[in-house]
């Protein structure tokens, strides 16, 4: 078995995500024949943003993953998190790549910082709470 198999999955997701985001914006580089900028290009300038949210998002959620992981091994806790920071980073890529699911976005980033922020506030207590009993000792 896996030592972190959530994290593993998670990585495995975003990796694939990030793929598919890398080529939308590759693909329409080729059509337009641009090598750099966006060409003043509506879809162009929305992929690029949408593959820049989530390079600045997903590793972020992925490490939460693993020091959840870390602390938790199996816990379907774990599986939650990483589900939902997973459900909330495909919510947002659908709704910033096409305007008509622009209505997406809003639960989307709602979903991930809620759960980024929850998630680290439990690591700092479970953290500061080690860290005292080790003292104490």
């Amino acid at each position: 078995m896996l030592p972190i198999p959530v994290t593993i999955c998670t990585i495995a997701v975003f990796a694939i995500m990030l793929t598919g985001l890398s080529l939308a914006v590759s693909f329409r580089r080729r059509d337009l024949n641009l090598a750099i900028g966006d060409g003043d290009d509506r879809i162009l300038r929305r992929r690029i943003r949408t593959h820049g949210n989530f390079i600045e998002n997903a590793p972020l959620c992925a490490l939460v993953v693993l020091a959840l992981e870390s602390l938790l091994a199996t816990s379907g806790m774990v599986a939650l998190v990483a589900g939902l920071l997973i459900g909330a980073r495909i919510l947002h890529v659908l709704g910033t790549f096409q305007r008509m699911r622009k209505h997406l976005v809003a639960p989307a980033m709602i979903i991930q910082h809620l759960t980024l922020l929850i998630t680290a506030v439990w690591l700092l207590i479970q953290t500061f709470g080690n860290v005292l009993v080790s003292l104490s000792l």
